[in-house]
């Protein structure tokens, strides 16, 4: 399975010539060049890991393309056709198996509500927490994305995050409220924490890509 980290928080999966797309947001530039798009995941409803402007360019290119998101989604995007998915629940679509973990957003500060947030886990190899710390208990991954810089974030607990899931690979997103400096202060933590477990850390930059 191939995965392309693009800017910020967006994520394309391929596998046997079709494509999953994963939190197309406002900081992430127009998805070009897709092919044979099945699903489209968003974790949450924060707009930068969803826009219509998004939505609208995949859907025209690919009609009928199901979108899966917790019930935060359907209700920020009630012009689309969400299925709501929960942590615990699984969905096949060919070629691809989703898990999805979680539940909630982190928290950003106590004046802030905590809104619905789902990680979800693909092919039971790739892994991506949306914005959270939710780890997939008991599961091997093969491949993490790894939050680096948030409103809501310290490193120092992503570092825990990254320990607790112990990835045989992972490279770091969710990095676009961050300067040069600062993201790769956050890689090179999550490198340290990577290690730690035996895993190799991967510096991916917008249009970088690895396999599972």
């Amino acid at each position: 399975m191939r995965v392309t980290k693009f800017e910020h928080a967006t994520l394309t999966l391929i596998n046997a010539g079709r494509t999953l797309v994963i939190d197309p947001g406002s900081f992430t530039a127009p998805l070009g060049d897709l092919g044979d798009v099945v699903a489209i995941v968003l974790t949450h409803e924060h707009p930068d890991h969803w826009t219509a402007d998004h939505l609208d360019r995949i859907l025209g290119a690919f009609p009928g393309t199901p979108i899966f998101g917790p019930e935060g989604v359907a209700k920020a995007a009630a012009g689309y056709d969400v299925t709501v998915v929960h942590p615990g629940d699984t969905v096949d679509i060919e070629p691809f198996h989703l898990e999805f973990f979680g539940g909630r957003h982190a928290v950003i500060h106590d004046t802030i509500p905590v809104i619905d947030n789902v990680g979800v886990l693909v092919d039971d190899e790739f892994y991506y927490p949306g914005d959270s710390y939710a780890v997939p208990a008991g599961r091997r991954v093969s491949l993490l994305a790894a939050p680096v810089g948030a409103p809501w974030l310290k490193i120092g607990e992503a570092m825990d995050f990254v320990l607790a899931v112990a990835p045989r690979r992972a490279f770091g997103t969710h990095d676009m409220t961050l300067s040069v400096v600062g993201r790769d202060m956050g890689r090179a933590r999550l490198r340290w924490a990577t290690e730690q477990g035996g895993g190799e850390f991967l510096a991916l930059d917008p249009g970088d890509s690895t396999d599972t």
